[in-house]
């Protein structure tokens, strides 16, 4: 295989998430060199035929969890094999969390990430770090990550008791954190005191399968623990990012406090766009237990519409996937217990596929929109656009050759991750990836995988992005509001306590 460094894209639709136009893109050494019509070829350029073919820039999921260490086993799909499923699907950049232990360093699982990971990427990548406990040398070690690092946003968990999860009091000091650096929050979003209870309860009744993952973590306790992550960040004046928005309850409430005008993103995944809970009630167990996340896919069949519904309107921003997969027989350490059952899906392979299904091809979303919510809202809001999520001079040569009518079935047969079942499986889908360039290098053309083991980079992110525009303002306009009150000293009586 000729392993060109420069790629001439004629006769396509140039798609950005503001305007759609007939263009030719040159990518020279991977970087986009030029776009217009009639573009002439250099001597040595491969040039690739775009008819009929949408030209857009890779897809960002900002949600993965690949080769994750979690409930004593590890996510089958490390960097390597998740960012070749990603490249399949359209997606050339990813953002994968750093998940500390409690009491452990954060530079030192920072690093322990940047080892899994530097070897075997496939494409880009950058890292978010979730904080999951509070003292000193967290505060410390966010600034260095910041500063030296390149993170920009950090995650804390509000479920996972006794493991991940931080209380209100601690989320309230690595807010003010988060705002003094200008590193986005982030909140995985349930009441894990009473997911532990409703464990309880429902374990005590006997329910051991799949189905007590969902119905002891209902809607109600993602829907309110949203409302308190938003209330917090709001009394710090910090933007806040919803990862897996999972429930219409939870879409709700992130709508109600944008209208108030509250800086909260909102991000849908695949798994809640695609398909519903239902499924944890099959009758095969492994089947059931395949789909069981974090908060739970909703059992309710009109979540998957509602969700894209918000996404169309602008209430909900980017989508992500959640990736982490676990086969089979992992899975099954739960078979007599649910909370046992490793959480988490597939989705990075499928998720431009499935939001074309469900939002392009019902009607809902635009070409447009289609690039906002799969690559340039990602792009801003974790502050590496415009290197990242659009098509124009100076970008980075991440595109892709989007097949408005090419269909495919979904299935673990065929798909490339290395987990042993898809929970999209039987779905068919019209709109594909055709053709993937990562840094002007083809590395999925003709169903066919190129990709060179170890070639992506991590990407830095500078702090103080998009989602900080105007807050210094709001400040200023919220301590306007606060003022003492003169007035004479109080000389009345006092009670004497002492006297009782």
């Amino acid at each position: 295989m000729v392993n060109y460094v420069s790629i001439l894209i004629k006769n396509g639709t140039v798609t950005n998430d503001d305007h759609q136009c007939k263009s030719d893109v040159l990518i020279i050494d991977g970087k986009i060199k030029d776009v217009g019509l009639n573009l002439v070829a250099p001597a040595g350029v491969q040039v690739v035929d775009a008819t009929d073919k949408l030209v857009i820039p890779g897809g960002i999921d900002p949600h993965t969890h690949f080769q994750l260490p979690f409930m004593g086993t590890v996510a089958v799909d490390d960097f390597n094999i998740g960012t070749q499923a990603a490249v399949s699907g359209g997606t050339t950049f990813v953002i994968d969390f750093v998940i500390p232990t409690k009491g452990q360093s954060l530079l030192e699982a920072y690093d322990q990430w940047r080892s899994w990971a530097d070897p075997k990427v496939n494409h880009d990548y950058g890292l978010h770090v979730a904080i999951t406990w509070w003292g000193e040398q967290v505060s410390r070690e966010m600034e260095i990550l910041v500063k030296e690092r390149g993170v920009s946003s950090f995650k804390v968990f509000m479920a996972y008791k006794n493991a991940f999860m931080v209380n209100d009091e601690e989320m309230y000091h690595i807010f003010k954190r988060c705002k003094e650096l200008g590193a986005l929050a982030q909140v995985h979003a349930e009441n894990g005191d009473l997911v532990l209870e409703g464990q309880k309860k429902i374990l005590a009744m006997g329910i051991t399968g799949p189905e007590g993952h969902e119905l002891s973590r209902p809607e109600e306790l993602e829907a309110e623990a949203t409302n308190r992550a938003i209330t917090i960040a709001n009394s710090v004046n910090t933007p806040v990012y919803i990862v897996h928005v999972m429930s219409k309850g939870a879409a709700e409430v992130i709508r109600h406090h944008r209208g108030k005008g509250h800086r909260v993103f909102g991000e849908p995944i695949a798994a809640g766009l695609g398909v519903d809970g239902q499924q944890c009630w099959n009758h095969d167990w492994r089947h059931a237990a395949a789909y069981v996340m974090g908060p739970p896919i909703r059992p309710d069949p009109t979540t998957k519409e509602y969700l894209m519904d918000m996404l169309a309107t602008g209430d909900l921003h980017c989508v992500g996937t959640d990736n982490c997969t676990f086969c089979a027989d992992q899975k099954a350490m739960g078979k007599d217990d649910f909370t046992r059952i490793p959480n988490g899906v597939n989705g990075v392979e499928d998720r431009m596929s499935i939001v074309w299904e469900k939002g392009v091809n019902t009607g809902k979303l635009t070409a447009c929109d289609f690039v906002r919510v799969t690559s340039t809202a990602a792009a801003k809001i974790f502050n590496v656009y415009p290197q990242k999520g659009r098509i124009a001079i100076g970008c980075d040569g991440d595109v892709v050759l989007w097949d408005p009518k090419a269909t495919k079935t979904i299935s673990a047969a065929t798909h490339h991750h290395a987990v042993d079942f898809n929970i999209f499986e039987g779905m068919k889908v019209t709109g594909l990836a055709d053709t993937t360039i990562v840094a002007g290098k083809i590395v999925w053309s003709n169903n066919k995988l190129q990709t060179v083991q170890g070639s992506g980079k991590y990407i830095e992110s500078t702090a103080f992005g998009h989602p900080f525009l105007g807050i210094e303002t709001r400040d200023i306009a919220r301590n306007e509001l606060l003022f003492k009150v003169e007035r004479e000293p109080y000389t009345g009586p006092v009670i004497d306590l002492s006297k009782k």
